[in-house]
């Protein structure tokens, strides 16, 4: 069973911390421009913690995936799969892992609720929660759109 590794720690901690501050500070932006700031976020921890696994391109070709009992989902099809909506509640759940999504997730998938919550710069519930929103914001961002 693969599991996170924190190795990556320190540039991954002062990163979200000056982004966190920027994207929660009270009168920033709102609306597009605060989903556009969590996005980018999202980006950086989807590059560092998911494409190992699910690949840059988010497709499930990561170098990790030939290894893995199981195939890593391809990410740009969620809202296809759910008849062209993006249920961003369930993302948000299956990327948290801390309650059991029935048919969703695996044993190699790792429960990033608890690994977020480890990491070395004392993390909070809520900095937890909005690495995962940034996580569920970039992935919206790289849905396939129909081409008919």
């Amino acid at each position: 069973m693969l599991r996170c590794c924190d190795c990556r720690n320190a540039l991954f901690v002062g990163a979200i911390s000056f982004a966190l501050l920027l994207s929660a500070a009270p009168g920033q932006a709102a609306g597009g421009e605060q989903t556009q700031n969590n996005a980018a976020m999202g980006s950086y921890l989807f590059k560092t913690y998911c494409a190992t696994c699910h690949g840059t391109s988010a497709r499930g070709d990561g170098p990790l995936a030939p290894a893995m009992n199981r195939k890593p989902a391809n990410l740009t099809e969620i809202a296809k799969r759910n008849k062209g909506t993006y249920p961003r509640e369930l993302v948000q759940r299956i990327i948290d892992g801390r309650s059991k999504v029935p048919g969703h997730g695996g044993p190699d998938m790792p429960v990033w609720g608890d690994a977020f919550m480890r990491t070395s710069d004392g993390a909070t519930e809520e900095t937890v929660r909005l690495r995962i929103q940034a996580l569920v914001d970039y992935l919206e961002t790289i849905q396939a759109r129909d081409t008919q």
